[in-house]
């Protein structure tokens, strides 16, 4: 079966979550760890840790998905901003460590003018500060559409970071359609030679979740603005035989377009139907 589902609320908890889940026929899912705007954070509750644990398993749930906050920037320019970063990420997977699959994704950050070489090192530094080789939990960088200054935009980029990650074993990476589509990858008419490019630069075995959007804007654009799946600018067609693809199908699959639950669900039931996975 396809490992697909959406972004939901981690303000009511995992177990929660995991019911929301399950009740819109999704077997994967995505929160934010704290605040997205912010940095604040609930303290962990262990025991509902281990109750979700135990109903995702009963209810063949995969590895699900946490994303940092948009207002962590690992490269920033403010040595407080990137120390900030580096506790709230340290923080975040041991909180993660008491679920059994789970993956930690983040934007890798904006360089803001000081260039992508410099804004690099802050990012490897800051993840070989955190990165132990006896967590579970795998990191991964997020692609991106290259708005501003950030840094992630080319597989290339991507590469150089985790090139010189000590730890790198315990690093992925997250693919955005809207991301990799504004950023001049063409997913529309030639998703196998992106992903032929892909595993050149990166690895295929790198790949470890996708974050499926379509996009308001064209090919190239640099922007970034999520769509409803079938709305855009990629189409439904396009997102379809995507992640149709071996390689792609078996990963968890996170719609992160602009929608309710009631949307999500009717997304994921017509992805199914279309995909016949």
């Amino acid at each position: 079966m396809l490992t697909l589902g959406c972004h939901l609320s981690a303000s009511k908890g995992y177990l929660n979550m995991g019911k929301e889940a399950v009740s819109i026929g999704a077997n994967t899912f995505q929160f934010f760890t704290r605040n997205p705007r912010g940095f604040k954070v609930k303290d962990l509750d262990e025991a509902d840790c281990e109750a979700f644990n135990a109903y995702w398993a009963e209810n063949g749930g995969s590895a699900i998905v946490a994303h940092a906050p948009y207002t962590l920037n690992a490269c920033s320019a403010d040595e407080h901003i990137r120390e900030l970063a580096s506790m709230i990420m340290s923080d975040d997977i041991a909180r993660l460590e008491h679920i059994g699959s789970v993956y930690y994704n983040f934007h890798p950050g904006s360089h803001v003018k000081q260039g992508v070489e410099i804004g690099t090192d802050y990012i490897v530094s800051l993840l070989n500060s955190i990165i132990t080789p006896q967590q579970r939990t795998i990191v991964l960088l997020e692609t991106m559409a290259g708005k501003g200054s950030e840094i992630g935009h080319t597989f290339e980029e991507l590469k150089a970071i985790i090139d010189r990650v000590e730890h790198s074993e315990k690093l992925g990476v997250c693919l955005d359609t809207c991301h990799i589509f504004d950023g001049g990858y063409d997913i529309v008419n030639d998703a196998d030679g992106v992903l032929a490019e892909f595993d050149r630069v990166i690895g295929l075995d790198r790949l470890r979740a996708v974050h499926l959007n379509d996009s308001k804007n064209t090919l190239g654009s640099r922007k970034d603005r999520h769509e409803l799946i079938g709305k855009g600018n990629i189409g439904l067609d396009a997102l379809v035989a995507f992640i149709s693809r071996p390689e792609i199908a078996k990963l968890p699959i996170v719609l992160e377009t602009p929608n309710d639950l009631p949307g999500y669900k009717a997304e994921i039931a017509m992805l199914r139907e279309r995909t016949g996975i």
